[in-house]
């Protein structure tokens, strides 16, 4: 039986495989995924520098919706993280899934964040 850890074990040696191959610049920061059972989160980081220059997430006070774990709330921190990444003058990014499946939550985040300006 897989167990809940062993999944996490897995998903980060994914994503260690992943950041072997790609990393955020001031150019073009890498936008980060990160999901848990009940909030989803995205910041954009320049790994040159060490420095997230933008971040959005369900657990923000301001957040509106009522439901932080489902698609419709993955596509709302896509639109809030492009925005603002747009505020600062980022519009190509390198997308980072954080070792976890292109489908359901951080696919809708991801074609939020296309939709609102970045591209990647």
């Amino acid at each position: 039986m897989i167990t809940k850890q062993d999944k996490n074990a897995t998903r980060k040696k994914r994503h260690a495989r992943v950041r072997a191959k790609l990393s955020g610049t001031s150019a073009r920061p890498r936008l980060n995924v990160f999901r848990s059972n009940k909030h989803i989160y995205a910041q954009l980081i320049d790994d040159m520098n060490g420095v997230t220059l933008a971040s959005a997430s369900t657990m923000e006070k301001d957040f509106g919706l009522e439901s932080t774990s489902n698609i419709e709330a993955a596509k709302a921190i896509g639109e809030l993280v492009a925005k603002r990444a747009v505020e600062k003058g980022i519009t190509a990014v390198v997308f980072d899934r954080g070792g976890y499946l292109y489908h359901g939550r951080v696919q809708a985040l991801a074609d939020a964040a296309r939709e609102n300006g970045l591209q990647f």
